[in-house]
């Protein structure tokens, strides 16, 4: 079976919360015998196909962005090419030009869409797109929501329910490398043995300026890994706060990211807008075993982190309870273990990458099955988790 995802950033051009689902599904599915190509956007020259770690990338150029909507002329014909070499073209939505480059590559293959978050913040562009995006959802053959939490919440989803599915995302830890301990002792010897830890682009939804707010007068370390659009914004906010206990990393690599997320004490993931529908950084924490505060959002966020059982959630842009939750678990070192313990066990029950690719593989075949008229059993809904 071939599958083509098309999203309009993927490795080696960018890295983040999409892309490195893209790559797990991608990864996963392969080991059930799926080919996996990816196309996507990108503002290098030298766009020849790359293979990476078991499928291909395909690049085109990127011509031009309006309002973060990435456009280029060359991905309509390089997807109207590859679709027809796929048995089932895979498109990750929000992406507007996606939707316009589906139909006018007349792409005929069945088609699945992760929806990966409903658009929040272009307001009045989002009223001039509804049209596009309804008619591209309806012609999809299935949807893919990441979790419960976000299928109840989203008021774009609800209009769709008969080819609605839940597969939540997961994440393969045997791909990310091993803890170095060269790395460990000199993020170890920088920020000291006990920190609350971010990681994440920068961008206006993630609530960072809240989490600035929130430890503000505190003696909580807190490390702030990535970069993005809010950095300059955030670094002069913690200028005039005065704050001492907060170090940005940047942008760093994977050993040294590992190196953090095995040191941390626990994570800290404040974003407080839908834009954050799941959260691929703090599922990494749990994968590796560390109590999380999260925010109450209607989000795959409080599907990963589930209150007082994997750690603790506040509501959104509240700096006065991110101060208490943190505080909480600081002074409870019991509590904070075993919050540990019960987030890297429900990582394991619910979002490892042989679930995920499990799940897609059985939905790939569901939907080449529908087009070729064999009955072929639905693929299940997962359903939503409630704390005892």
């Amino acid at each position: 079976m071939r599958v083509l995802h098309f999203y309009k950033t993927y490795y080696p051009d960018t890295v983040g919360g999409i892309e490195q689902v893209i790559r797990q599904m991608c990864v996963g599915t392969g080991r059930l015998g799926v080919t996996n190509t990816v196309l996507s956007l990108s503002r290098e020259k030298n766009l020849r196909p790359i293979a990476f770690e078991g499928h291909t990338v395909h690049r085109v150029p990127l011509d031009f962005e309006i309002a973060s909507n990435a456009c280029s002329v060359a991905s309509l014909g390089a997807l109207a090419r590859l679709a027809r070499e796929a048995d089932v073209v895979h498109y990750h939505f929000p992406w507007p030009f996606m939707d316009l480059a589906h139909f006018v590559a007349r792409v005929r293959k069945p088609t699945v869409v992760t929806y990966h978050s409903d658009i929040v913040r272009q307001k009045s562009l989002l009223r001039l797109y509804q049209p596009l995006k309804h008619r591209f959802l309806r012609s999809v053959d299935a949807i893919v929501a990441s979790s419960p939490n976000y299928l109840a919440s989203s008021p774009v989803l609800a209009q769709y329910p008969a080819k609605t599915r839940v597969i939540p995302f997961g994440l393969d830890q045997t791909s990310y490398p091993q803890p170095d301990p060269a790395k460990l002792a000199y993020w170890r010897e920088r920020v000291g043995p006990k920190f609350f830890l971010f990681v994440g682009v920068l961008r206006y939804y993630k609530g960072l300026h809240v989490l600035l707010e929130a430890v503000a007068d505190t003696e909580y370390p807190v490390v702030i890994v990535g970069a993005g659009p809010e950095e300059a914004a955030l670094k002069a906010q913690a200028a005039r706060l005065g704050l001492k206990n907060v170090l940005f990393t940047g942008a760093i690599d994977e050993d040294d990211k590992v190196a953090l997320l095995t040191l941390a004490y626990a994570m800290s993931f404040p974003s407080h807008l839908r834009s954050e529908a799941f959260g691929v950084s703090l599922l990494e924490g749990a994968m590796v075993g560390k109590p999380m505060i999260s925010c109450e959002i209607g989000t795959g966020t409080t599907y990963i982190n589930i209150d007082g059982e994997t750690g603790l959630v506040v509501p959104p842009g509240d700096a006065a309870a991110l101060r208490a939750a943190m505080g909480r678990l600081w002074n409870d070192p019991g509590l904070a273990r075993a919050m540990g313990r019960r987030a890297a066990q429900r990582f394991e029950e619910v979002f490892t990458s042989e679930q995920m690719a499990a799940g897609y593989t059985a939905l790939y075949r569901e939907v080449l099955a529908r087009q070729a008229g064999a009955p072929q059993a639905p693929t299940p809904v997962a359903p939503p988790v409630t704390p005892e």
